[in-house]
């Protein structure tokens, strides 16, 4: 369910400590070459000619070892180099020796490449983080531009394979295949959209389960969870009792989604806390949600003192200001699990202080861009997101789900989850309400599921993904909690199961 996202550092770290234990490095290096010739031979069976550009590194090694198996399949191949091929050293040397077909300098290569041509960027791998300059790098863009398709080795070149940012702009790729494990450039954009398809190749170099401590992995991607189903001695209450609080009799709307979530996702009771005038209007339009008055922080606060409630969301549709900075303030007080959107942050721009000083308990804050450069104006807004999130988490002492195609659910501690399971379609009103109504479900149902507040917050956010690549087109927030019985059935384990870790 969540699978790690190695930097450069620890993926050569690994690779280290492999090989000094008596891997081969050579053989290594052969197994990652052939699978990603033979992604090509799999997506391109009628294609019969290739051109690899193949770098100043390892990333070159593998680009001949490519080469080499293309040609065996019968395909034309020419590999044009980075530089001088007589300057490779060690493993790449060694490949770049068992080439016998052309090898041409980087820009004949670059000519060569034809619509029907499939390119193999195997020119810079992990740990690129220099830029190239632009004359050479339009070259490389517009021939790759111009090929039937392409294949980028570990990670597309011009790419930080740790931050996904874009060090210079040269090639997309149509799949990448990396090896021993995803990194962060393949998941957070720009990278993860330069990357294509990308495939992890069996080269036994994933890390171990004991080593992913003493690699010291924080970032890890969110994978298709596995739920177990309530067992049989549940009950609606033993898979929580949360509350939303709603706005005044205009923006009702917002509450009413995030609760049709939360209940959807399998809280065994929802509740909306309503101000008396608009308690009339919620009332009619929910029937298994129930509705209960609560017009001053107090009484918000009052809903938490059952032992039963599991927590609340507090923000769609409130609205800004006094009001909901003081019933924020309350309800932190309690230290039962909160989840605070929308109008629950921006009412803290003036002080984010104030917010952060009152977090003592579990709380996930879940800004849009722009939420989260009102309540964190003092963090650098170029740089890039997983090192923003993570320092908003640390700031403030709240789990931090940054919204976006990448998602960003950062801790206090420094662990991070990236969710890029998403839909463009998602980019619509009352959306973001109904991620916060799920992240709230799946706090109800800790005991079930076993999950801390931002594994939670990291499996809503998938499942809220996934309702929307199933809707597409035309999808409205309302349609996504009626999509999750079908997902939730999809990913479910029998009770007693723990698959899932």
């Amino acid at each position: 369910m969540f699978h790690p996202l190695l930097t450069a550092k620890q993926m050569k770290r690994l690779e280290q400590e492999r090989f000094a234990a008596g891997q081969s490095s050579l053989a290594a290096m052969e197994a990652a070459g052939r699978s990603v010739a033979d992604e090509a031979l799999r997506r391109w069976p009628g294609s019969r000619q290739a051109v690899v550009l193949a770098g100043p590194g390892n990333n070159g090694g593998d680009g001949f070892v490519v080469a080499r198996h293309l040609a065996e399949a019968g395909w034309a191949v020419v590999t044009g180099t980075w530089g001088d091929s007589e300057a490779l050293r060690g493993d790449a040397q060694t490949m770049c020796r068992r080439w016998s077909g052309e090898t041409v300098a980087l820009e004949e290569a670059l000519d060569r490449i034809e619509p029907e041509t499939v390119v193999i960027d195997a020119l810079f791998g992990i740990g690129f983080s220099r830029p190239v300059e632009e004359g050479r790098a339009a070259r490389i863009r517009g021939a790759c531009d111009r090929a039937f398709g392409v294949i980028a080795v570990d990670v597309p070149s011009g790419v930080d394979s740790d931050t996904g940012r874009l060090v210079t702009d040269m090639v997309w790729a149509d799949a990448t295949v990396t090896f021993g494990a995803r990194k962060p450039g393949h998941v957070l954009e720009p990278g993860r959209s330069r990357c294509g398809e990308v495939v992890l190749a069996p080269i036994d170099l994933s890390p171990r389960e004991n080593e992913l401590e003493s690699l010291g992995i924080e970032t890890w991607a969110v994978g298709e969870p596995r739920l177990p189903r309530p067992g049989p001695q549940d009950h609606k209450y033993s898979r929580g009792h949360v509350w939303v609080a709603s706005g005044g009799p205009s923006a009702t709307g917002a509450a009413r989604l995030a609760a049709r979530a939360a209940l959807r996702v399998g809280a065994g009771v929802v509740t909306i806390a309503s101000p008396p005038s608009a308690v009339a209007v919620n009332a009619a339009h929910v029937t298994a949600i129930m509705v209960r008055r609560a017009e001053t922080p107090r009484d918000l606060v009052a809903c938490l003192a059952d032992e039963r409630s599991s927590g609340m969301l507090i923000g769609p549709g409130f609205g800004i200001g006094e009001r909901c900075r003081e019933a924020v303030l309350a309800l932190l007080a309690r230290a039962k699990p909160l989840v605070l959107d929308a109008d629950a942050l921006t009412s803290f721009e003036d002080d984010p202080e104030a917010l952060f000083r009152a977090i003592t308990g579990p709380v996930v804050m879940t800004p849009h861009e722009g939420e989260f450069r009102r309540l964190f104006p003092m963090l650098d807004d170029g740089a890039p997101r997983l090192e923003r999130a993570r320092e908003a988490a640390r700031l403030s002492g709240a789990v931090v789900l940054l919204k976006g195609p990448d998602t960003v659910i950062a801790t206090p501690d420094g662990q991070a989850f990236v969710n890029g399971h998403s839909s463009p379609e998602l980019a619509t009103a009352g959306s973001g309400d109904v991620l916060g109504g799920t992240i709230l479900g799946l706090i109800a149902q800790e005991r079930q599921l076993g999950f801390s507040v931002a594994e939670a917050a990291a499996v809503a956010a998938w499942i809220h993904g996934e309702a929307g690549r199933r809707i597409g087109p035309g999808l409205i927030a309302e349609d996504l909690p009626e999509t999750y019985p079908d997902i939730l059935k999809a990913i479910a384990v029998p009770f007693g199961r723990r698959s899932w870790r």
